[in-house]
């Protein structure tokens, strides 16, 4: 059974930083590209960053030179750190794996950027 399970969201102010964490567990997470998304309320989700299984990465421009993206391949892990967080990052992240045709989900970790 596969899982991937968020985690690091939280309330932080503006300008601040967080490191969110996607562990992953019933998939060869070696040969699997992973994702981060996000959606806000009333919005479509839309992703954020991603990186290949050979660690080739991808972001919004929106979040370009702010968040990066990585991946240990043996804690099954990928992250997401973001910097100079702006209120308009608020939203539920999740964490995608992708290979081939399959596609699995994470529950999300909500991130508030407020003062």
């Amino acid at each position: 059974q596969v899982h991937l399970v968020e985690s690091g969201g939280g309330l932080v102010q503006p300008g601040g930083s967080l490191r969110l964490s996607c562990a992953a567990s019933g998939i060869i997470f070696r040969i699997y590209h992973m994702g981060w998304y996000r959606q806000a309320p009333g919005k479509q989700r839309e992703l954020v960053a991603s990186i290949t299984s050979n660690s080739m990465t991808n972001y919004a421009d929106s979040v370009k030179g702010r968040f990066t993206i990585s991946r240990d391949n043996a804690k099954y892990t990928v992250y997401l750190q973001m910097n100079s967080l702006k209120p308009e990052d608020t939203a539920a992240y999740y964490c995608k794996a992708t290979y081939d045709l399959y596609n699995y989900w994470g529950q999300g970790t909500q991130v508030t950027v407020s003062s």
